[in-house]
């Protein structure tokens, strides 16, 4: 099993793991359509790509896992550079084989050499398994989002 880069031609193989996280996140309470988003998702994915910010885990010449990740762009003047681990995925029969871990590490590699002091991301409050996965790679509470449902005409 390899951490590498993708290439450009990889893009539509990793927006099917995309999709398939996207999908697996509406069981957590998650807003994000999957499929409807697939072009913007190629869009981002090629960007990130250009830009040395994804990496694939690669098993027998199959994709079976992504790490997407950027240095935070901020508004306003912070203290600290700020990476972000946007995406974080391995297919479900790979799980438990170290492969998160190995994405998850070299991703803070790159954003360290880009200059994070800090990185953050963000997992669903009733994702237990992920809370527990980032956790164990002392990821810590540092912001909570709350959320209220509210009854309107496009209440599903």
């Amino acid at each position: 099993m390899r951490i590498e880069p993708p290439e450009f031609d990889e893009t539509a193989a990793i927006a099917d793991l995309w999709v398939a996280l996207a999908r697996g996140q509406r069981a957590f309470g998650s807003h994000l359509a999957s499929e409807t988003n697939r072009e913007r998702i190629e869009e981002a994915i090629g960007r990130h790509i250009a830009d040395g910010n994804l990496l694939v885990a690669r098993s027998d010449g199959a994709v079976v896992g992504f790490a997407m990740f950027a240095v935070e762009y901020r508004l306003y003047d912070v203290d600290t550079v700020r990476g972000i681990i946007h995406n974080l995925f391995v297919v479900p029969d790979r799980r438990g084989e170290g492969i998160g871990s190995k994405l998850l590490e070299r991703a803070e590699e790159t954003l360290r050499k880009k200059g994070a002091a800090a990185i953050g991301l963000e997992v669903l409050a009733a994702n237990e398994a992920a809370r527990r996965f980032y956790s164990a790679h002392d990821y810590r509470p540092h912001r909570i989002e709350l959320e209220k449902r509210v009854e309107t005409d496009n209440t599903p």
